[in-house]
């Protein structure tokens, strides 16, 4: 649910340290929300890893998206690695996997194992505008749907760091 609809931030799976961000092929959405998460968890001094996939294997081993890449650097945001596909050991590995819309959500349901379901979420959920819960993929579009999606992904991983700066206050 949105943060509207619920009148407050999504909780949390528990304690959250390692976040993975997952999208479709891992060359758009995901590598910006990797890439955002990580600078404001460092801006906000959160010790927090952070990595990327996507749910098919079709980029495997490529950088990022020129167009990811350019509307990151537009706000000071570097992004980094490489495309790879969600693994297993993923579900396990980090506290929370943030999905960029609902068929990527469906996809990691379908292949996580059971005591780890509540892990994965959707990104939107901490839109604090209340928007959809998906975050629209830029891939067929022109430069402008890079910065949109950027836009969008920085306003929920602000409320993202925020609630786990919050859920590590004593």
């Amino acid at each position: 649910m949105s943060r509207a609809r619920e009148g407050g931030a999504p909780g949390l799976p528990g304690p959250v340290r390692a976040v993975l961000c997952v999208c479709l092929g891992n060359i758009c959405r995901s590598p910006i929300a990797e890439g955002v998460l990580r600078h404001r968890a460092r801006e906000a001094g959160l010790a927090l890893e952070v990595d990327s996939a996507g749910t098919g294997a079709w980029h495997a081993g490529e950088p990022p998206d020129r167009r990811a890449t350019a509307a990151a650097h537009k706000q000071g945001v570097i992004l980094e690695g490489r495309a790879r596909q969600v693994a297993v050991e993923d579900f396990a590995r980090f506290d929370l996997v943030l999905a960029m819309d609902r068929s990527n959500h469906r996809d990691l349901l379908a292949r996580c194992p059971r005591p780890h379901v509540g892990k994965v979420r959707r990104l939107g959920e901490w839109d604090p505008e209340g928007g959809a819960p998906d975050v629209p993929d830029p891939y067929y579009g022109g430069d402008e749907g890079f910065d949109e999606v950027f836009a969008l992904v920085d306003r929920c991983a602000r409320a993202l760091v925020a609630a786990l700066q919050a859920a590590a206050r004593p």
